[in-house]
């Protein structure tokens, strides 16, 4: 009877797996595998190809290409540490301070820009960041500003649009961990002579520290990837390393330097997550799964 139930369970849980992991085989796994392999592919004549690591090589080669992925790095880094600063007072008002309905109310303000395509939120910022947009003629109309002024096509604009359009990623992360902290702790820390900074950081900041990780990490991957916002917001300005993978796909139709650019990609923020999360002492099982 007992292996009758083993047995049960076995199939059950190998049932409810199939198509996780068909999902992840056949859309992660082996689209991965497949560009890795066509990154290792050089044309070496009409239809004559050779597989080794010359087009690696190439992009070394070339300044041009590298600077712009450490450019983009440098960016989605501060994307991510300015997201933190705008998304943890909101985060704590949410799973802290705000109850009921209120609490309910401020999480579906917080959702309601999903509720919208990337490209209509990106066209929505051009409406107001453009010389004729909203924001300068209130500039003029104010006499801060004495024409038209131009908002768009510059890093400001790109890195205030990527902070709204990933927020919420570092919003939910932190509101599932500061829900699980205990108040009795920060009473009992103040009423032990903390001041309010010493408590933030010495209480509030590491019991986060899950949160913060998990959120910054899909944070700078998702603004790291990101190709619309960076291309409509910063125009030819922008210079964002995703935009050089799209052009050797479609317009030179280079896919194996596309592919070679995508891989590079992928290992060099992979690498820059294993060093934070080195740094932070955390590890994937605590920052996905959270506090025990």
């Amino acid at each position: 009877m007992n292996r009758r139930h083993v047995d049960a369970g076995r199939l059950t849980a190998i049932l409810l797996l199939t198509p996780f992991l068909l999902w992840l085989v056949c859309l992660i796994l082996l689209p991965h595998l497949g560009v890795a392999v066509l990154s290792l592919r050089e044309k070496v004549g009409p239809r004559q190809y050779a597989f080794g690591f010359g087009n690696y090589a190439r992009f070394f080669a070339q300044p041009i290409y590298w600077q712009m992925l450490l450019r983009t790095t440098g960016i989605s880094l501060l994307v991510t540490a300015l997201t933190l600063v705008a998304a943890f007072p909101v985060a704590w008002t949410i799973a802290k301070v705000a109850a009921g309905r209120s609490k309910a109310a401020l999480f579906l303000f917080c959702l309601l820009p999903l509720w919208v395509s990337d490209l209509v939120r990106a066209f929505g910022w051009v409406m107001l960041l453009r010389e004729t947009g909203i924001v300068s003629r209130a500039l003029q109309w104010s006499g801060l500003a004495s024409g038209p002024v131009e908002l768009l096509y510059n890093d400001a604009a790109v890195v205030v649009c990527l902070v709204y359009t990933v927020i919420l990623f570092m919003i939910v992360p932190l509101v599932s961990t500061l829900e699980g902290m205990d108040d009795n702790l920060i009473e009992a820390a103040s009423n032990l002579g903390g001041s309010r900074f010493d408590v933030f950081r010495r209480v509030v900041i590491p019991y986060a520290m899950p949160g913060i990780v998990s959120g910054s990490i899909l944070v700078f991957t998702l603004t790291a990837g990101s190709y619309l916002t960076p291309i409509l917001i910063g125009g030819k300005n922008a210079s964002w390393f995703t935009e050089q993978i799209y052009a050797q796909f479609i317009t030179r139709f280079n896919w194996e330097m596309g592919s070679t650019f995508g891989i590079l990609l992928l290992v060099f923020t992979s690498a820059l997550v294993w060093l934070a999360l080195r740094l932070s002492g955390q590890s994937l099982a605590t920052t996905v799964g959270g506090r025990a």
